[in-house]
């Protein structure tokens, strides 16, 4: 989203509704009031993903697309996420410091009749928002990118949940499959188990057969084919009870009839996504990262966007992706854990691309190696480089300069960092 300075003498935005969330653990408190009526709307939602996808596609059509400004406390990171992607959504994000302090202004004394958070954010967003930070939506191209991203997210999880359920089907009853046909989320992983879906099958098929599929299928090496084909001649059954195997391999037909549409709408999105990808002008500088490559390089960019006014700190951004790690206390005691409220999308991409980083970064190396031999544990050690990464990724941004390891490790040694150190050693 844009992030637009209103001053007090600014105009301010034009908006159809103006709108209080309050986000809790179980239910989101809404106030919305109209523009031009003196009623005050309140509703309560659910605390789930397509109970606020329902509200926006409604606010949507009520408001026929005009903008509406929604005011919610600056920490909730995870609903921000999700109201960004939306064109007509104008987000105020409000420090929670100035919530209370509005609060304990006109309503001091905590009665039950006293207006909710969400009833004082409506007022915040309808009286006072030329005195708050407008974020406007991105612009079309990174909105796109992001849907796809995200939802490319979504269909691969799906695939590896149905790649793996089907190998624990062959494991009863076809184990040899698991080898012989290659990746199984694969198109030809499903073409292997289309032709053969028990043991039986593959050894009818002869040993033409099998080199012609192995060959069309584009596997190489005439002595690695033949070697497969011998390995299926000599095949035994793991079972012959006929129960077993009968059901299975209706079991197995069933998850290769949806695994085999579902890689061929990733494969589309992906190209969609580096359509979209090779328009983008910051393109030069996620691909500099180490480690992103075509998959983590759009999605960083998605999630980062395109307005270098939209965050003021790298730890705006490192709260938002739910990395940045939250300090409890009670009493005596103090903990810090892993921040549980935030946009999943988002922490997984920056967690993934750290762990991606590690096989062509450096620093990156001997900082996790550090943190492995304390005693971390490998995503908490991988949570902790993308704490760094962020910092990184986020200059980079800002500047619009691509991302250089030599001149990284050149800073780290002017600094006199420790991770100098552990360079040399790696």
């Amino acid at each position: 989203m844009k992030r637009e300075e209103n001053s007090k003498t600014d105009e301010p935005i034009e908006l159809a509704a103006y709108i209080g969330l309050d986000w809790a653990d179980k239910q989101q408190a809404i106030s919305l009031r109209a523009a031009g009526s003196k009623k005050v709307e309140r509703l309560k939602l659910a605390n789930k993903p397509e109970a606020i996808m329902e509200w926006i596609t409604e606010l949507r059509t009520r408001f026929k697309g005009a903008k509406v400004g929604i005011a919610l406390e600056q920490s909730k990171g995870s609903v921000i996420s999700a109201l960004m992607s939306h064109e007509f959504i104008v987000l105020y994000p409000v420090n929670p410091s100035t919530l209370a302090k509005y609060r304990a202004a006109f309503r001091p004394s905590g009665a039950k009749d006293d207006p909710s958070d969400a009833d004082y954010l409506e007022e915040l967003v309808e009286l006072h928002r030329n005195k708050l930070t407008a974020w406007l939506p991105e612009d079309e191209e990174i909105r796109l990118l992001k849907m796809l991203t995200e939802g490319r997210r979504k269909f691969v999880d799906q695939k590896t949940k149905l790649t793996n359920q089907l190998i624990a089907l062959l494991k009863q009853y076809y184990p040899q499959a698991i080898e012989l046909a290659g990746d199984l989320d694969t198109v030809r992983g499903c073409a292997f188990l289309g032709k053969w879906t028990t043991l039986d099958d593959l050894k009818k098929a002869g040993s033409e057969d099998l080199t012609r599929f192995y060959e069309e299928q584009g596997f190489r090496g005439k002595d690695k084919i033949q070697e497969r084909v011998q390995r299926v001649m000599r095949a035994v059954p793991l079972t012959t009870d006929r129960a077993i195997v009968e059901a299975s391999a209706i079991f197995v037909k069933v998850i290769v009839g949806q695994l085999q549409p579902l890689i061929a709408m990733i494969h589309e999105i992906d190209r969609r996504i580096d359509e979209a990808f090779k328009k983008n002008p910051d393109r030069e500088i996620f691909i500099s990262f180490p480690g992103a490559g075509k998959v983590l390089a759009p999605r960083l960019s998605a999630v980062v966007g395109s307005d270098r006014d939209k965050f003021e700190s790298a730890l705006e951004l490192q709260s938002l992706s739910g990395i940045a790690p939250v300090t409890e206390s009670s009493g005596d005691s103090l903990w810090v854990h892993k921040r549980w409220a935030c946009n999943h999308f988002v922490r997984q991409t920056f967690h993934e691309f750290a762990g991606r980083s590690l096989s062509q970064s450096r620093w990156a190396r001997a900082f996790y190696s550090e943190l492995r031999k304390r005693g971390k544990a490998h995503h908490a050690a991988v949570r902790a480089l993308a704490y760094k990464w962020i910092r990184i990724i986020y200059r980079c941004w800002k500047n619009k300069a691509p991302y250089s390891e030599e001149k990284y490790i050149e800073s780290l040694k002017r600094r006199g960092s420790p991770l100098v150190a552990l360079l040399a050693v790696a």
